[in-house]
């Protein structure tokens, strides 16, 4: 497994290609989620990009403070259906989680967890910080790392 970390004027149209069709793939056919993922804040983004075979399989995208939420976030966290048995998840949480340290050491991380996975991000050393609110149709909670 290999990592790469770009900002969006370093993809290349092959893996932003990749990434639209991951995201795409999880959160709009997987999801049953009729959504604008396409949503002009990819341009803004620090993309945390996990690769296998040259195939990108594990993605998210990380905001500096104001660019989303008042703190640095994490959002858009996806990994190919058929790569979840190997903890991509975990994995490519902690390469976003490192890319922030160095990024932005010492700041809280904010995140818009889906309510089904606060196990998965309180593991991480998430807490959860508000009320379940619903997100294009799906129950979330605000999330916080300290």
């Amino acid at each position: 497994m290999e990592v790469a970390i770009k900002t969006f004027n370093q993809l290349t149209t092959e893996e932003l290609y990749q990434i639209l069709r991951l995201r795409s793939e999880v959160f709009v056919v997987e999801q049953d989620c009729v959504y604008q993922d396409v949503d002009n804040k990819d341009q803004k983004a620090l993309h945390i990009i996990g690769t296998k075979n040259g195939e990108i399989v594990a993605y998210t995208r990380i905001f500096k403070p104001g660019d989303y939420f008042n703190n640095v976030s994490i959002g858009r966290v996806v990994v190919s259906q058929d790569q979840r048995k190997y903890g991509l998840g975990k994995w490519i949480m902690q390469a976003s989680l490192a890319a922030i340290d160095q990024r932005f050491p010492n700041q809280p991380i904010e995140i818009s967890a889906q309510s089904y996975l606060l196990k998965f991000y309180t593991e991480l050393g998430f807490k959860v910080t508000g009320e379940e609110y619903l997100e294009d149709g799906i129950p979330h909670r605000r999330m916080l790392k300290e």
